[in-house]
């Protein structure tokens, strides 16, 4: 049960059931097309499937760090550090700079999103001029990591960081990842592991995600969308980990944030007008923060998937995220810190 005042969010509970259809419009073709161009690729790295059976981190837990506007609140990296955790990190894509400037370095890195332009900003766009980001405020926009205040500066560190750092990190990259992220994790000497997100049901007639996979032989793996449900998905069927935690998974914004620092704040506006806003946004009291948060349509989607896929889970989920609204049944939340204490302290046991 959650807690939603009256009269807000109308029409995202309209939108909630066309989501996935919205999504394919968006995607869809990009990212089968990606597919295609990335066919020529495929030997430059492994099956994702080459990771089953593999020890990856020491006991039988991991932690998945994303990047939701609690991360650079709660700071994950430094308590992983704090609490000398060896168990498996798993880290999206949208985080791995942070963790590798927070000295951490993740065991697997995950790419899904296949935009053209936005995605490889998070490994260093080679290719990033003042003009380009005139024409896109994305970065600077949002309630993100502080990096990206100075644009061009942070794509410098990044594309050192990774360059440095990249050939001890393995990616699990998808079939749908756009040329631009592809070229960039060839450049940076990351360990490829391909895979396909799940489009749809690969056991009905004419299923594209069957398809794909009898063309590319690459295992497919239900993402829920986004990054970070498919790395908590990588914790749990291809590391199998009994036990996994969620950082930065906040799938919402804080009390207060303007909606114009919110992800799909331009489409929002095209979609209603400034003025129809508030139609668009659900506030939802997390009661384990004691704190009120808000969430779009996407990001509401998103939480009613996972939801969704906890019962089939393997593993334990517990959410450390200390914020956002990901909570119901099938997951525990819990202070990331009691989280690690338990897990580092039975692993040093063993």
């Amino acid at each position: 049960m959650i807690n939603i005042p009256e009269g807000t969010g109308e029409l995202a509970y309209k939108l909630l059931p066309l989501q996935n259809k919205m999504t394919w419009e968006r995607h869809g073709s990009l990212a089968l097309e990606n597919a295609k161009i990335n066919s020529a690729f495929f030997g430059r790295g492994q099956s994702l499937s080459a990771l089953r059976g593999v020890q990856i981190g020491e006991g039988n837990s991991c932690v998945v760090v994303a990047a939701g506007p609690s991360l650079k609140r709660k700071d994950p990296a430094r308590v992983i550090r704090e609490a000398g955790y060896k168990g498996a990190i798993i880290a999206a894509e949208s985080a791995l700079s942070y963790c590798l400037r927070s000295g951490v370095v993740p065991d697997l890195a995950v790419t899904i999103d296949p935009h053209a332009t936005r995605v490889v900003r998070w490994l260093g766009d080679p290719h990033l001029t003042e003009e380009k980001l005139k024409e896109d405020d994305y970065f600077s926009r949002q309630d993100q990591d502080d990096i990206f205040a100075q644009e061009m500066r942070a794509n410098d560190e990044i594309l050192e960081m990774l360059n440095k750092r990249g050939k001890d990190i393995r990616i699990a990259l998808s079939t749908m990842a756009s040329n631009a992220v592809v070229s960039r994790v060839l450049e940076t000497g990351m360990q490829i592991y391909w895979w396909n997100p799940m489009l749809d049901d690969p056991d009905q007639e004419g299923s594209i995600t069957a398809r794909l996979i009898d063309e590319n032989g690459f295992p497919s793996i239900n993402a829920g969308g986004n990054v970070g449900t498919a790395s908590w998905m990588m914790g749990d069927v291809l590391l199998e980990k009994e036990y996994v935690a969620l950082t930065g998974v906040d799938f919402s914004y804080y009390d207060g944030t303007p909606y114009f620092n919110t992800q799909y704040y331009h489409e929002a506006v095209d979609l209603v007008g400034e003025e129809n806003l508030d139609s668009l946004f659900v506030r939802i009291f997390n009661e384990h923060e004691n704190a009120w948060f808000y969430t779009d349509p996407a990001y509401l989607w998103y939480r009613e998937c996972f939801l969704e896929m906890v019962p089939d889970a393997e593993c334990r989920t517990y959410n450390c995220t200390q914020g956002g609204i990901l909570f119901g049944d099938g997951i525990t939340v819990q202070p990331f810190r009691e989280f690690l204490a338990m897990h580092s302290a039975s692993e040093m046991t063993k």
